[in-house]
């Protein structure tokens, strides 16, 4: 597993050590000693969720507010995705930055998004299933979201025209 930093410092790129042969391919997913040595801290997580969504169906910025903030461990199983990630914390110097990765199942790369950030996605394939991992429970009083076409955070979705939402992302407050 080989970790890449990104323009945000707490975001990372988690690129796994594929073995293939004509047979296939195999990868460790997730190994939390190596995880936890690769990012420097103590990672437990709690729960695992999983979403299957047709192209252009957009889900997110999604949060919890603190105390039931959630870090999280992102993949896409099958298809692609364009992954966001959104600075929300007050005393960061990178406040309201965004960072966009694909993600897909052919290149196995995952990110890793600590507390203090909105998260979602964009379906660019015909569709895509997406896993991650959580190091807090859901908790629906302490949900939070942002407008996923917010003036101010400029998010360059790679989409022509408008997106599938869900009733409550189209109605999701901007970011100021």
């Amino acid at each position: 597993m080989k970790i890449v930093d990104t323009e945000i410092p707490d975001i990372k790129i988690i690129e796994p050590t594929i073995f293939g042969d004509e047979r296939g391919f195999f990868y460790e997913s997730y190994n939390q000693d190596v995880f936890n040595a690769l990012t420097g801290q103590e990672i437990d997580f709690v729960q695992d969720n999983h979403s299957r969504s047709g192209k252009d169906v957009l889900r997110g910025l999604h949060f919890q507010h603190a105390p039931y903030a959630q870090a999280k461990l992102v993949r896409c199983s099958v298809g692609e995705i364009f992954d966001v990630a959104v600075d929300i914390r007050p005393a960061s110097p990178t406040r309201g930055k965004w960072l966009g990765v694909y993600l897909s199942a052919e290149n196995k790369k995952q990110l890793w998004i600590p507390e203090g950030f909105a998260h979602g996605f964009l379906v660019v394939s015909s569709f895509a299933e997406v896993q991650y991992k959580t190091n807090n429970y859901y908790h629906p009083p302490s949900e939070g979201s942002l407008m996923w076409n917010d003036p101010t955070l400029v998010i360059d979705w790679p989409l022509a025209g408008h997106p599938i939402l869900s009733e409550k992302d189209s109605k999701a407050p901007p970011f100021k």
